[in-house]
């Protein structure tokens, strides 16, 4: 649409003095301990405006338009904000949201929303920190560029923006709908001198993200002015000095966000807004009321308890509306409906501190996600404005209902909630069909391999507990089974939980090693990964002491890590990597093994040294808030190590006193004598007066009030009481694995079968696919001499027999082999030196391990065929592009041939027919067929891409090469 420019007749909107009361806060403002500024800093990505507690509207200043660090749309080493947009993640590690930026500006105005080199290009201003502060409920700045002093504050659903301008200057407003994500539909209309309502349907992380909005100002515009496609408005008043701006959001429609606006903030208030903001968190920060030794701690705490009430957020209109993960609008007011479940993060720790101060949301939580199975047909994994995005791994919405409904959160609907679980569980998708049949599944089956058994194995007993509950015995079985296949790919030669390349443990391993075997993390990460049998995992490392000199070992590695970068993995303390979720469990291991010492020393490290008052003070990504409630539940004595069970376990307390104010009316006092930063030990623990010597406490002793009494001191105290996670029912004896390093051979193969339970017998079989007890007993190793299928089961006394696997072995026909000018890069070595010559397809997922890789560089291939040669006619690479993870299809491909040693004749070149620009995967065989001749070597050269092309998200940085296969056709 071309510009156009309205004039309006002047306007004059009285501010009403009137407007909501605010509620009721109590003497002590907990909203202004708040510093909303930790974590905006290093790579915490959260942002620094204004949201109500779980509220729908994120109101906060953006000064980042991409990046990794750019996520939460601020980062504090930033000096242009570029507007205030509605909607915010708070640290995550993808970017998405950012809707509807505002910017008020004095002068001419432009669309452009300029740069930090260079501001004053757009409508960008410059800002400092010195003209900037924030709390719980409230931000402000100045916009140094335009003299503006700008004030927000918010409600759950709509916010309001307040901005005085300097005298005698021409001031206007800028409102951009293209402001960071891909826009797939957009509306934007003024709808007269003081209304502007309008959509923005975006894509990013979510794939189709709608947000409707409705606005009121509280003067009349004078004139306005559309950008060419009518996504952005410039409009300009008449001299006011001083503006309102109330904003109203929906998932729904224009309609809902106007009825939210008049709903939510009737009045032109800012200070009741204001005002009732910083009393709902008041409300919901004081249910929890800590005392510290240290008034920086108070702040680390409350700023904590607050990052973790800002998600999930309420995702429905006031009158019940909401937009189901079908995408299609749904009513019903019997729960309030939310979003943004960063689940694999937040199962830990964010919702267990919900079941203690927010059971009534808890159970809203929990419909939702059955809501959301009803409406998209699966439980969420992440889910975001009502789109399922795919991202990380498990099913980790079950631990959040299980681990509720151990805790007495039970108003919903059981067998609806079991019949998710079953199918989430049992769904023909991310190896999940592998690891039922086999007990594991093995690299080349799908990315990502070691996390996902593990985090299966702790999903599975989440379900088998729940179905306990429900007098589900059958399913209880099977459940509790599989939550015992993390046994299927422990090694026990080294003590690691390692990827298996079919039934072989994959060579050469380096536990420190970062690869797609793992998600965002290595080995160490996650060998300690077995919260629903933590009895078993000691037994598979020689029992306590073998247990606790891993842990040790854990803790005094040393820090580098090798293999890709993962920028995650941050906050080492040796590999431990407190930056990252799946070390958050592991300092209270030590209670397991009744070091219970050791825990509350690292557990008091941890708090001191990762979070501190000031942006960097976060160590990683808030993650939704699991960073934080790590700290708060730490800080508060106790944790949950396996969510699902009603039991915390017992840590180092921060705290000088605390009193939990609880739903049911109750309130659980801690109380902490000796306290200060070198008495980190538990001297002793009285409950209600008694002493108590566990190192556990569970939900219903907490629920039920009374007294928690830590003593403390220098020196380590009595040792606490064990607590138990074991599995008894149901044992399974570990699927047995082959000690060789490839599957390929040439003249002779010599294979041992081995097991993880050394009781174990087992048993093979050559002659298809099926093995028992009755098939041949392993006693000495195998030798192959030809193409073999090996399956293997094992048997222990008393326990079940393993799943059996199977393994083909495949003899090369050919005496070829293969030279390469330029070594594979180490994160993508294949299947070996074969890789290219064993007939065998890589897959579509380059992560499985089947592709060779190079980064930046040609790649040439010299393959011997023997002293004899073959008589050739064609000539082919199988090669991969999926230029979302830089992997593009080469320039050319370059084929020659000697008849005599390196005397090479070039026989043509080929490039590929599929397009660069082609989203997906892609897989295309580039081939030269030629008249037949003699040949004694061949050589093939795959030119790379070259830099990542203009408007890829990484353009500029080196492209990949991916090889998985090269065939010779003989004449």
């Amino acid at each position: 649409m071309r510009s156009k420019s309205i004039l309006f007749a002047p306007l004059i909107l009285a501010l009403a003095c009137s407007g909501p009361e605010p509620e009721t806060i109590n003497s002590k403002n907990w909203a202004e301990l708040v510093n909303p500024f930790i974590g905006t800093g290093g790579h915490g990505h959260t942002y620094p405006g204004v949201s109500a507690p779980f509220g729908f509207m994120q109101l906060s200043p953006d000064t980042r338009l991409s990046g990794w660090d750019g996520c939460g749309g601020y980062h504090y080493s930033d000096s242009v904000i570029y507007g205030f947009s509605h909607t915010h993640l708070s640290g995550t590690g993808i970017s998405d949201y950012g809707d509807v930026l505002i910017m008020p500006f004095t002068g001419e105005g432009h669309f452009n929303n300029g740069s930090e080199s260079s501001p004053d290009s757009g409508y960008a201003s410059r800002f400092n920190h010195s003209k900037e502060s924030a709390h719980a409920g409230y931000y402000q700045v100045e916009l140094l560029d335009y003299n503006i002093q700008v004030e927000l504050t918010a409600s759950q659903r709509t916010g309001m923006h307040h901005y005085q301008y300097p005298k005698s200057a021409s001031q206007g407003l800028v409102v951009d709908l293209q402001h960071r994500d891909q826009l797939l539909d957009a509306h934007l209309e003024i709808i007269d001198p003081s209304h502007i309502r309008g959509y923005r349907v975006s894509k990013a992380w979510a794939q189709e993200q709608h947000l409707y909005f409705y606005l009121e100002l509280s003067q009349a515009i004078k004139e306005s002015r559309y950008n060419e496609d009518s996504t952005k408005l410039l409009l300009y008043f008449d001299n006011p000095e001083e503006l309102y701006l109330k904003i109203g959001s929906s998932a729904v429609s224009m309609e809902g966000a106007e009825r939210n606006l008049k709903k939510e903030i009737p009045a032109w208030d800012f200070k009741a807004l204001r005002q009732n903001c910083e009393a709902a968190w008041n409300k919901e920060l004081s249910k929890i009321q800590a005392q510290f030794e240290s008034p920086e701690d108070e702040k680390i705490f409350y700023t904590a308890l607050y990052h973790s009430y800002l998600n999930p957020n309420i995702f429905q209109d006031v009158d019940g509306q909401y937009r189901g993960t079908d995408l299609e609008v749904h009513q019903d007011s019997s729960f309030t409906n939310y979003s943004v479940f960063s689940l694999w993060d937040t199962y830990r720790a964010t919702h267990p501190l919900f079941t203690l101060t927010q059971q009534k949301r808890s159970l809203d939580f929990i419909k939702t996600f059955l809501h959301q199975y009803q409406n998209g047909g699966e439980l969420p994994m992440w889910e975001l404005a009502g789109n399922y995005t795919g991202c990380m791994i498990g099913y980790h919405a079950i631990p959040v209902i299980v681990d509720a409904y151990a805790k007495g959160i039970r108003d919903f609907d059981t067998e609806l909630a079991l019949k998710a679980m079953i199918e989430e569980a049992e769904k023909d998708e991310l190896g999940k069909a592998y690891y039922i049949a086999q007990g594991y599944m093995a690299s080349n089956d799908e990315h990502e391999s070691v996390s996902k058994n593990l985090e299966y194995a702790y999903n599975d007993w989440c379900i088998a507990q729940f179905a306990k509950e429900l007098g589900k015995d059958s399913i209880y079985r099977v459940f509790i089974e599989r939550a015992q296949n993390y046994q299927n790919i422990f090694d026990p030669e080294t003590g690691f939980m390692r990827a298996k390349r079919k039934q072989m443990f994959m060579e050469p391993f380096d536990p420190a090693e970062v690869n797609f075997n793992f998600t965002e993390a290595n080995s160490w990460q996650y060998s300690f990964y077995v919260p629903q049998d933590l009895s078993g995992l000691i037994a598979l490392q020689g029992g306590a002491d073998g247990f606790n000199a891993k842990l040790e070992a854990l803790f005094n590695a040393p820090q580098e890590t090798s293999g890709r970068e993962q920028a995650d993995i941050t906050g080492l303390i040796g590999q431990y990597a407190h930056g990252n979720e799946p070390s958050h469990h592991m300092a209270y291991l030590y209670n397991y093994t009744g070091a219970s010492a050791k825990t509350q020393a690292m557990v008091r490290r941890i708090m001191k040294e990762m979070y501190h008052n000031s942006p960097d003070g976060l160590i990683g990504n808030e993650d939704c808030g699991q960073m934080s409630s790590w700290y708060v539940l730490s800080a508060l004595g106790f944790y949950p190590v396996t969510p699902g069970s009603p039991d915390y376990i017992i840590g180092s307390p921060l705290v000088k006193n605390a009193s939990l104010q609880l739903e049911n009316g109750q309130s659980f006092k801690i109380q902490v004598e000796n306290q200060g930063p070198n008495n980190v030990y538990i001297q002793e623990i009285r409950l209600n007066g008694n002493p108590y010597t566990q190192a556990w406490i569970n939900q219903k002793t907490i629920l039920d009030g009374g007294e928690l009494t830590f003593v403390m001191g220098p020196k380590p105290g009595p040792a606490l009481e064990a607590p138990v996670s074991e599995i008894k029912d149901e044992l399974i004896s570990p699927v047995p694995f082959i000690k060789q390093e490839s599957a390929e051979f040439r003249d002779s193969l010599v294979l041992s079968l081995h097991c993880a339970d050394p009781d174990a017998k087992i048993y093979y079989s050559l002659r298809g696919n099926q093995v028992d007890t009755n098939s041949s007993l392993y006693e000495k190793p195998i030798v192959l001499k030809d193409n073999s299928m090996l399956y293997a089961m094992a048997k222990v006394p008393g326990k079940k027999a393993s799943k059996p696997a199977g393994t083909v072995f495949v003899k090369l026909k050919t005496n070829r082999k293969i030279e390469f000018s330029t070594p594979t890069d180490p994160q993508y070595p294949g299947s070996g030196s074969n890789t290219l010559l064993d007939g065998m397809d890589g897959g579509s997922d380059f992560r499985t391990g089947g592709w060779q890789g190079w980064q930046g560089q040609d790649v040439e291939l010299i393959i011997d065929l023997g002293p004899e040669g073959e008589h050739i006619s064609r000539l082919s690479a199988n090669l991969l592009q999926d230029t979302k993870s830089w992997i593009f299809l080469p320039k050319q491909v370059r084929f020659y041939a000697a008849q005599f040693d390196d005397q090479f004749e070039f026989l043509g070149a080929v490039k590929p027919e599929t397009a660069d620009t082609a989203s997906g995967t892609h897989i295309e065989d580039i081939e030269l067929s030629f008249s037949g001749r003699r040949a004694r070597k061949v050589k093939i050269v795959i030119e790379n891409y070259g830099p990542l092309p203009a408007g890829h998200i990484s353009a500029g940085k080196e492209s990949w090469l991916f090889v998985d296969e090269v065939k010779i056709q003989k004449f």
